[in-house]
């Protein structure tokens, strides 16, 4: 709400590569969660995950003795796994020997571990796997995770995602890619979404875990209901490996689709949480997409993308921002999206959230999510009544 830039200089060298910075997590203890030998020895993102859940659990005042557990899944999707194994592992088999890798390479680079390891720690014998779609992973695993509520299999879901990226594999495959933002003189000033100036996403990472359930288990055991995840929709460009298709005509369609399932009508959606990453060609597709559904309503969703302040944590993302849209919803106040200076043309008439937070009410909103492959998905957030 306060406007501030997660961005930092990152600590570490990238041999070839200068002037780095990205939004990592600080101020982690995981010895707040798990014991010293897992704390030393488990992938970050396993660390993270876990530490998420357990938050989520306490928040959300579950006595785990009380609940049925094999009424209760855990799907966390992450989009990269153990990045940061990787990059120990394979360094030490390039520079020494294989036989100087770790027993625990493969265990903490397969994408189901942060998941898996949640479900050994609280004892729950529900659905238990992981989703990858990059960047659209948390809103993937949301909304299978419903799914298996909606259908029968179990009463709860342990769900979100989480990424941990802050190493020199992940920021060398990406600057390959010419993904990365390139202004180095204040790397808070760096993501730019919908930003004339924007030239590409700054890296982040984290975890954002949610205890989803049914609105019947969830009032027999008088929980705090933060929200209703109403609907959702998935859809595939089939365009090209990392570009999004440029007319946006998919993601509109993801758009109509989730409005669809939730039994929303356009004029009903206060509120747009954008993917927004701050990359030439995502947002321009997205702001078409925005402009295709609802260009011409009466009355226009606002929009924001809080992106620009806490990076892009790629798997992680979706669960992040539907927290921030919980929360937006919880206290009336809506974040600003900073660093838009001189928006794009295609922001238009839309009320682009940019000059400081402010209050507002939201009843229903749309939760973007896009990642390399074409991966689509925008999932339905609504205030419980």
């Amino acid at each position: 709400l306060d406007g501030k830039s997660a961005v930092f200089p990152i600590d570490f060298e990238v041999s070839g590569i200068e002037n780095l910075f990205g939004a990592g997590v600080t101020g982690f203890d995981p010895l707040n969660y798990m014991d010293r030998k897992n704390a030393r020895r488990l992938d970050p993102a396993i660390l993270y995950a876990l530490g998420a859940a357990k938050e989520a659990a306490l928040d959300a005042k579950i006595s785990l003795d009380s609940i049925a557990k094999e009424r209760v899944g855990v799907l966390i999707g992450t989009g990269n796994g153990g990045m940061n194994a990787a990059h120990k592992n394979l360094t030490i088999a390039a520079l020494k020997d294989f036989s100087r890798v770790s027993p625990f390479f493969i265990p903490h680079l397969i994408t189901n571990m942060p998941g898996a390891i949640v479900g050994i720690e609280f004892g729950v014998t529900g659905p238990n796997y992981s989703i990858s779609t990059a960047c659209a992973t948390a809103n993937y695993s949301l909304l299978a995770a419903k799914r298996h509520i909606e259908c029968g299999d179990a009463d709860m879901m342990i769900t979100g995602g989480v990424e941990s990226a802050m190493n020199p594999a992940a920021f060398g495959g990406f600057t390959a890619l010419r993904a990365l933002s390139r202004s180095y003189q204040n790397p808070q000033l760096a993501s730019r979404p919908f930003d004339k100036g924007r030239n590409g996403f700054v890296m982040g990472e984290g975890a954002a875990v949610f205890i989803l359930e049914s609105e019947e288990h969830a009032k027999k055991r008088g929980a705090h209901i933060y929200g209703e995840l109403s609907g959702g929709a998935i859809t595939s460009d089939a365009h090209h490996m990392t570009n999004p298709k440029e007319d946006g005509s998919e993601v509109a369609r993801c758009m109509e689709l989730a409005m669809k399932d939730a039994g929303l009508e356009r004029q009903e959606v206060d509120f747009i949480s954008a993917h927004a990453t701050s990359t030439p060609p995502g947002d321009l597709c997205e702001m078409r997409a925005i402009s295709t559904v609802f260009g011409g309503n009466k009355k226009l969703p606002k929009i924001t993308s809080c992106k620009s302040m806490i990076g892009h944590p790629l798997g992680a993302a979706g669960g992040l921002e539907l927290a921030s849209i919980l929360m937006a919803m919880e206290s009336g106040k809506l974040h600003p999206t900073i660093n838009v200076d001189d928006p794009i043309d295609e922001v238009g008439e839309f009320d682009l959230v940019r000059e400081g937070s402010i209050d507002y009410n939201i009843d229903h909103a749309l939760s973007n999510s896009f990642g390399f492959g074409g991966h689509n998905s925008v999932i339905a957030v609504s205030r419980y009544e």
